[in-house]
C-alpha cells in the first residue's frame, strides 16, 4: 500500500509541477513557432500528405531507397537544399480546447512512471539521499533515451530538448522528495 500512495504523491507532484512548468514558466514551447502564413500550410497538408495520419519526414528518403546510391544521393542533394519538416498530421483535424483527456492521460502516466519509481525506491537500504539520487537518475535516464535523440535525428530544437530535460529533473527530483519522505517515515530507524 505505501507503494501505490507514493506513486499517487509522485503522479500529483509531476502533474502539478508539469502545469506550472508548462503554463507559468513556458519550459514546454522554447523552439516552437507560430507559422509565418498557417492558413496556406494547413490547405496544402491534404494535397501534400494525403488521408493517412502519422508522422511524415520531409523530405522523404525511404528504407528501400538508402541501398540506391543514386537514390542517396539525390537525397543528399535535395535534403542540403530544401527547408526540413517532423509534422504529426491528423487530416480529421482535433479540437485541442477540450482538455479532459489529455490532462487525465498526463495524470496517469506521471503516476504509472510515479509507481515505477516507487518500486525502486523501495529497495532495502536505500535512505532518503539514495532514493532522491534515484528519481533524479531516472528522469536523465528518460531524456537522454527520449528527447536527445529526437534532438539528434528529429531535429528537435536544442533549446526545446534542454527545456524538456529541465523540466524533467527539476519535476522528478520535487516528486522523489515527496515519494522519498512517504515511503522512509514508515520504516524503523537504525539504532
Amino acid at each position: 500500500m505505501r507503494i501505490l500512495i507514493a506513486a499517487l504523491i509522485g503522479g500529483i507532484v509531476m502533474f502539478v509541477w508539469g502545469a506550472v512548468a508548462h503554463m507559468a514558466l513556458g519550459l514546454g514551447n522554447p523552439g516552437i513557432h507560430p507559422p509565418a502564413h498557417e492558413d496556406m500550410v494547413l490547405s496544402s497538408l491534404h494535397e501534400g500528405l494525403g488521408t493517412e495520419p502519422g508522422v511524415y519526414i520531409l523530405p522523404w528518403l525511404g528504407p528501400d531507397a538508402m541501398h540506391d546510391e543514386a537514390a542517396v544521393r539525390a537525397y543528399g542533394a535535395k535534403a542540403g537544399a530544401s527547408p526540413y519538416a517532423w509534422v504529426v498530421y491528423l487530416p480529421q483535424g482535433e479540437d485541442m480546447t477540450h482538455m479532459g483527456r489529455p490532462l487525465g492521460t498526463q495524470w496517469l502516466s506521471d503516476t504509472l512512471a510515479a509507481l515505477v519509481l516507487a518500486v525502486l525506491m523501495c529497495v532495502p537500504g536505500l535512505g532518503f539521499r539514495r532514493r532522491l539520487l534515484l528519481a533524479g537518475a531516472m528522469a536523465v535516464f528518460a531524456w537522454l533515451s527520449t528527447m536527445v535523440p529526437y534532438w539528434n535525428w528529429y531535429r528537435f530544437p536544442a533549446s526545446f530538448t534542454v527545456a524538456a530535460g529541465a523540466e524533467q529533473l527539476v519535476g522528478w527530483l520535487l516528486a522523489g522528495m515527496a515519494m522519498a519522505w512517504w515511503i522512509g517515515r514508515r520504516e524503523p530507524r537504525a539504532a
